[in-house]
């Protein structure tokens, strides 16, 4: 059996995160790849600190997840935004759209689904597109050498 997918509802990012289709919640990832960075806590402020050290699966081209079906298998730890929104939104960056949304704030105009262009991310700064390592070439350890203050939660 075809199911046909549903038409896209208008401003639909103007929605609460309950009431998206699969294929809306999708599109509202603007794809900076922010989510992928890993973070280290301070132990005694518990204050999260971002790193420019990223997932092996992100695609340092696209700034794609490579694994998105599996990913969860894969990397046990991966964000999972649809349980993370509800609980705790400050693991996120603050220019995520889930956060954002989670917050009744509306998404900045730098958004794709705003600007009208993938390529608005990149702009506006907000893509890790030429700023990562992958996580292959850095040990656990020295996350904390590569600290970035560019990401905020």
């Amino acid at each position: 059996m075809v199911t046909k997918d549903k038409p896209l509802r208008l401003k639909f990012w103007e929605l609460p995160l309950e009431e998206l289709s699969k294929k809306e919640w999708e599109m509202l990832c603007d794809g900076c790849g922010r989510c992928c960075l890993k973070k280290v806590q301070d132990k005694e402020t518990s204050e999260v600190h971002w790193t420019r050290v990223a997932c092996r699966y992100l695609s340092k081209t696209d700034c794609r997840c490579t694994s998105y079906d599996q990913r969860t298998t894969l990397v046990p730890a991966c964000l999972n935004v649809k349980e993370m929104y509800r609980q705790n939104s400050n693991w996120m960056p603050n220019t995520c759209a889930y956060r954002l949304r989670a917050e009744n704030k509306p998404l900045f105009k730098w958004h794709p689904l705003l600007a009208g262009s993938s390529n608005s991310i990149e702009t506006a700064g907000i893509s890790v597109k030429q700023k990562i390592l992958s996580e292959e070439y850095v040990h656990p350890d020295g996350y904390e050498e590569h600290i970035i203050t560019w990401v905020e939660s």
